[in-house]
This record gives C-alpha cells, sequence and structure tokens, in this order.
C-alpha cells in the first residue's frame, strides 16, 4: 500500500496530511509557526509534531511513508534550505522533497504537476515549475527589491498616498480621500500626515479593501490602480514562464491569497489574464481549489512518479482542518 505525506508550514499554522493511493484522508495534524525564518526551533518543532499527529491517527511509521513532501514558508533562497534540509532529514522520512509554500499553492490549483502561480496577500510571491521539474520564484522580499506590488500592504499604501494627492492638489480627486478618513478615524488629511510624520503611523491593511470598493463605484483613481497592479502581477508570471520556457505550452497560473480572492470588482484579474496571455496565449486562469496542503500531497504524489486520477483530486477537494484549527498552539 502506499501512503502520501504533505506539509504546509507557514508563519502562523503548519497543516500535516496523509492520504493513501484513492486521495483519502488517513491522518491530520494541525500546530503553529513552521516558518524557520521567525524561530527556527519553533519551526522544526511544530512541523515535528504536525507530522507526528497525522502519523498516529494513520497508524503508520515515517519508513511506511511513500513519499513525502514539504512546502515551507521562508523556503526561498540557498541559505534557507542550507537550514531546511538537514531538519526535515531528521523527521526520518525516506523519500522527500522540500519547495517554498508557492509551490504546493500552485498545485493546489491545477491538475497538473507544472504550472505557475501568484499569490497575493499581504505580501506578494510568484513561482514556475515547468514539464522539465525546473522550477523558479521570487517575490516576498519587498519593493527594493522589486516586489510588493498588488499586495495587501501595498494597496493600503496606495490608498492612502491616493488621498493625500487628492487633498494637496497632485493627483486627480478620489473618493479614496473621504473613505480613508471615515476607516482610519482621522478628522483630516492633515491629522493623517502629521501622525504618519511624527508618531509613525502607517495605514493598517484593512485599508486596502477601500481599493476595491472606490472602484466598484466607478472611481478612475482606484480602478487606474487596480488596472496597473494587476499588470504588474501578471508581468511577474509572464517573467517567469519565459525563463522556463513555458510561452507556448498549455498549463494553468493558479492565482491565491486574500487580495485576488476578494477582489472585485475583477480588474486586477483581468489585467493579470491579459498581461499573461501576452506571453503564453495558451495558458489558462485558475483558482486554488483545496487546502494548500493537499498541494503538499498531490506534489508528493508527483515525486513519486504517480498521476492523481480523478478520484484522488475529488477526495482531496474534501479536505477540511476546521475541526483542528483549535488545536494549533
Amino acid at each position: 500500500m502506499n501512503y502520501y505525506l504533505g506539509v504546509d508550514a507557514g508563519g502562523s499554522k503548519t497543516y500535516c496530511l496523509i492520504v493513501n493511493a484513492k486521495g483519502e484522508t488517513l491522518g491530520r495534524g494541525v500546530t503553529g509557526n513552521g516558518n524557520h525564518q521567525t524561530n527556527p526551533l519553533d519551526a522544526e518543532n511544530n512541523i515535528a509534531l504536525a507530522c507526528l499527529s497525522a502519523l498516529r491517527e494513520a497508524g503508520l511509521k515515517p519508513d511506511e511513508v511513500t513519499s513525502a513532501y514539504f512546502g515551507l514558508a521562508g523556503a526561498d533562497r540557498e541559505p534557507d534550505y542550507r537550514i531546511l534540509r538537514p531538519m526535515i532529514a531528521r523527521l526520518g522520512f525516506p523519500r522527500h522533497a522540500i519547495a517554498c509554500d508557492t509551490m504546493i499553492a500552485m498545485r493546489a490549483g491545477t491538475d497538473r504537476s507544472y504550472g505557475a502561480v501568484v499569490i497575493s496577500g499581504t505580501g506578494f510571491n510568484a513561482a514556475a515549475r515547468n514539464r522539465a521539474g525546473e522550477e523558479v520564484q521570487y517575490g516576498g522580499f519587498g519593493y527594493l527589491f522589486g516586489d510588493g506590488q498588488g499586495s495587501g500592504r501595498d494597496m493600503a499604501n496606495f490608498v492612502f498616498r491616493s488621498a493625500i494627492r487628492a487633498w494637496d492638489g497632485r493627483g486627480r480627486p478620489t473618493l479614496l480621500h473621504d473613505m480613508v478618513l471615515e476607516a482610519t478615524g482621522f478628522a483630516s488629511v492633515p491629522e493623517m500626515l502629521d501622525a504618519a510624520l511624527d508618531e509613525g503611523y502607517t495605514p493598517p491593511l484593512h485599508v486596502a479593501e477601500l481599493m476595491f470598493r472606490a472602484a466598484s463605484q466607478g472611481d478612475e483613481v482606484a480602478v487606474g490602480i487596480l488596472a496597473e497592479q494587476g499588470m504588474e502581477l501578471g508581468n511577474a508570471a509572464a517573467a517567469l514562464i519565459k525563463r522556463l520556457g513555458m510561452e507556448q505550452e498549455q498549463f494553468d497560473v493558479v492565482l491565491g491569497g486574500s487580495v485576488l480572492a476578494k477582489s472585485v470588482p475583477g480588474i486586477m484579474q483581468d489585467a493579470l489574464e491579459k498581461r499573461v496571455l501576452q506571453t503564453a496565449p495558451n495558458a489558462r486562469i485558475a483558482r486554488i481549489t483545496m487546502e494548500p496542503v493537499a498541494g503538499a500531497v498531490l506534489s508528493a504524489m508527483d515525486q513519486a512518479g504517480v498521476q492523481a486520477e480523478p478520484v484522488v483530486m475529488q477526495n482531496l477537494k474534501k479536505v477540511s482542518f476546521d475541526d483542528l484549527k483549535g488545536d494549533a498552539k
């Protein structure tokens, strides 16, 4: 009997899932922070405990797992892997692989083992894998390093600066002026400026939602910013696609993260898709359809050379950790 284990280790929660060859859940585990960049010892302990919980529920030992795949937040560069390789090896799984958690998010939105992914939540990440298994990724380092546009943090900043520019006359009038004052409780833009300059105030992330609210009401400034940010996200995916020589391939570009998931109207998505199709006309925009940890399980199957049957995909889409999330420390 073959068994497959997947791990999704993030900055707040770590999930482990074990399934059989049909994708049926045998064991689950949930713990806390699994990002080694935050706390290496804490991350190692939480990843190990999540795996142990899932193994106990499945009645398995590490050496009975056919293939294990770890999608790890913070697995960005070779210095990270020098920490992570021995950490994961100590878990005792004979056949295992490590990747950034962005890659398992991609696998959770496509029935192929290759494709591209763009994640826009609080931050931004993008990654791609071609048919040959070659992978490239970037993002998550911030504006100075060429990324950050299209993220929730970036969107909140744009709301803030658009209100300032509308007030001082450098920018066009926008609904964002009144919206941001109401959302933040400031009586005026000068008061908001003083707080930023004298007290280190930064706009809270939740004001990013104002961009979509204003755009839905036809605000030209908001519409323009969303289109520009969507184009930039599409440009990120297109650059990765070109680096991997995937321009003529058929594959999915998977969209994830709260900004792309909740953004209404779909101005960002439309601009993103338009830019991607300029580079890869046969690509298709897709959404994450299952828990990212299920994408780690599918990656474990890919690693073992197993093609996931439709029944596997159906079963993995049913996976839920809602009843266990309270167990995470």
